[in-house]
């Protein structure tokens, strides 16, 4: 069929094409299965022939027919049913847990389409496997934080270093909410590719969180006060905390001081305490770890930068900072606390997670001293 200009009608060879596949050997396995019927009559034929021909024997003959047909026979059964052998084996090997099998899908017959669909299927069974391990490794780290900080504060009251006034006891009762939060929210986890995560967005004052969410992390790690936060800077819960580090100072720069963002306030927590838990973990010590945040471009945007003044993130390993369970073997790699440090490698990916909900932007940026994480809200 040809077009008004003279050219072949495009797809009209390939229509032809799959309508001869019937007809095609290597295509169909009723065709091959036809083909080898026929093949084996046209040697049986064409060794009668020779036979009368020749006055050679009949039964002669017969017996070469049958050893032709058979060899034939096997040859082909053996190419038609070789997957199934192999596809035998990589079910074995997912029945044990491995899901890294697949079959070879060289062929273009129906086997070679069964091949592909299996295939598919065993990639999905590993994706979801691979998620479900990822899903309770979130859900441990994540709990960890919050039942760190509420130990500490228990811990302060009970050992007299902290008194068990109503402030204490309200970073206290806020742990316990965040934590019952967590349980149902980290289910979410399991839902992230599927990208139907809720955010629940609200406007809020940025200065008055970010103070809220550095106190939380003052009590879980033992460092001390932050700029902006008199009454945490004055608290007398400077001796170290579960980490030992009561010499890093938590500073909060937030400017202008009026700046509201409009975010998912527990996400951006999730966000939050995890670059300063970070940075609280590969802090020198006496060292700082600074909290500044800016107005966005966009209407109720927000820019916010995560600075401490540790080894920093060498070069070669900033593009993996925000995968999962990148530990980093390096000092001064976020994500854990390098490769004898403990941690789980999810902090940062996480957060990446949190940012990519809202349509934001993070990752490192330049410094001259330490790491500096960026991260940019729309709003």
């Amino acid at each position: 069929m040809t077009t008004a200009d003279g050219g072949t009608e495009p797809g009209f060879w390939r229509r032809v094409w799959d309508a001869l596949r019937p007809l095609d050997p290597l295509r169909s396995v009723n065709a091959a299965l036809g083909a080898l019927v026929i093949g084996s009559v046209v040697i049986a034929t064409g060794l009668v022939w020779v036979a009368i021909r020749s006055s050679t024997e009949v039964r002669l003959i017969t017996v070469f027919s049958l050893i032709a047909s058979l060899l034939i026979t096997q040859f082909v059964g053996q190419r038609l049913t070789s997957p199934l052998g192999q596809m035998t084996a990589v079910t074995r090997a997912m029945a044990h847990g491995d899901y890294t099998a697949r079959l070879a899908t060289r062929r273009r017959d129906e086997f070679g389409e069964l091949a592909q669909t299996f295939n598919r299927m065993a990639a999905d069974l590993q994706s979801v496997d691979r998620h479900r391990k990822e899903l309770v490794a979130n859900v441990s780290h994540e709990l960890r934080t919050p039942i760190a900080a509420l130990r500490a504060v228990l811990e302060n009251v009970v050992d007299g270093v902290s008194e068990a006034d109503p402030d204490t006891m309200r970073t206290a009762l806020r742990q316990t909410e965040r934590l019952g939060r967590l349980v149902e929210q980290l289910l979410d986890l399991s839902r992230i590719d599927s990208g139907v995560v809720p955010l629940r967005l609200r406007r809020f004052s940025v200065e008055p969180y970010l103070a809220g969410v550095l106190k939380e992390s003052h009590f879980g790690s033992g460092a001390h006060g932050a700029a902006g936060a008199p009454e945490a800077a004055a608290d007398p819960a400077g001796s170290p905390g579960p980490r030992g580090r009561g010499d890093v100072r938590l500073l909060l720069d937030v400017w202008p001081p009026e700046l509201v963002v409009r975010a998912d306030a527990e996400r951006l927590h999730q966000v939050m305490a995890n670059l300063i838990d970070n940075a609280v973990k590969h802090s020198p010590p006496g060292g700082r770890v600074t909290v500044r945040a800016r107005s966005g471009t966009e209407p109720d945007g927000l820019e916010v930068e995560v600075l401490d003044e540790g080894p920093g993130i060498p070069a070669a390993e900033r593009h993996r900072v925000f995968e999962r369970f990148n530990r980093g073997r390096e000092t001064g790699v976020p994500g854990g606390q390098g490769a004898d440090g403990g941690g789980t490698g999810l902090g940062l990916a996480i957060a990446r997670w949190a940012v990519d909900l809202h349509g934001g932007r993070i990752g490192v940026a330049e410094s001259p001293r330490g790491c500096r994480i960026r991260l940019t809200l729309p709003g």
